[in-house]
């Protein structure tokens, strides 16, 4: 998955700073350790040239089992050879019940046929 992003790629995920491809290693390698049942849901809100928007939700679990709903945007910059240069992520977290959620799909890519954002009203 590193490979998509420029050698030197810089990022913003909440409040961290991120430089480089080992450092997005590392980051991502911590976050999905520490947030269990993952399921995101990304939807296109713009792009121009070689930047994107998009908005997104994702639901997921600590090892307490308390569920969350991360809400945020983020910005993408690509290079010539559409590599990730840059990112920047705003990111909340809503504490959910379980009976909450609403990302219901088996573990890996979200199925065709499941609503986006959009359709959830979210």
């Amino acid at each position: 998955m590193a490979q998509a992003y420029t050698v030197d790629s810089q990022w913003r995920n909440r409040v961290e700073l991120i430089h480089g491809r080992d450092q997005i290693v590392a980051f991502l390698t911590r976050k999905w350790n520490g947030e269990r049942e993952y399921r995101l849901i990304k939807e296109l809100w713009g792009f121009r040239n070689n930047r994107m928007a998009v908005r997104f939700a994702y639901e997921w679990h600590d090892d307490a089992g308390r569920w969350f709903r991360s809400y945020g945007n983020e910005l993408w910059e690509f290079d010539t050879a559409g590599l990730m240069r840059r990112r920047v992520a705003s990111i909340n977290d809503l504490p959910i019940e379980a009976g909450d959620r609403l990302f219901h799909w088996p573990a890996g890519r979200r199925p065709d046929d499941h609503p986006g954002l959009s359709d959830l009203g979210l």
